[in-house]
């Protein structure tokens, strides 16, 4: 079984949506998938009403996922984390016991070659248009993590 990990601030916007698309791309019989924040802003919230609208807009139900924050034990959890942005990406590398667990780690766009800025841009302030744009970049980057994956398997 391949474990992944979907992380970003409060584990409401992004990191939710990456969770809830990531897993209904793949056979659950082989992969859990997901997601947490690495501050505790949110812990026990469902997530943003506008991701929850968004992925119901693409046939994906995350309204019963629940906010939790990351932890140490998360390294042993999963076998990919993925940040959302370089500052969710330092949290997480600031936790780490040892280069195994650092080894973990990737920021999530850099799997996506036709992205410039590597940082999963923060819907939280915007309007229901930057949730339905976060949504296409972690829907595009999924397509080819899953492809990475599949040439691992």
């Amino acid at each position: 079984m391949t474990r992944i990990l979907m992380v970003c601030l409060g584990n409401i916007c992004r990191s939710p949506l990456a969770h809830g698309i990531m897993q209904s791309k793949l056979p659950t019989e082989h992969f859990l998938v997901d997601s947490a924040g690495t501050a505790a802003y949110h812990v026990g919230n469902a997530p943003d009403r506008r991701s929850i609208t968004v992925a119901k807009k693409h046939n994906i139900d995350i309204s019963s996922q629940s906010a939790r924050q990351f932890t140490v034990l998360d390294f042993d959890a999963f076998d990919y984390i993925y940040a959302m942005d370089q500052s969710n990406y330092a949290n997480i590398i600031n936790l780490s016991r040892n280069n195994d667990d650092i080894a973990k780690v990737k920021l999530f766009l850099d799997a996506n070659e036709n992205i410039q800025n590597k940082n999963m841009p923060d819907p939280y302030y915007g309007d229901q248009s930057d949730f339905e744009y976060v949504h296409q970049l972690i829907n595009e980057t999924c397509d080819i993590l899953i492809k990475s994956f599949n040439h691992k398997t």
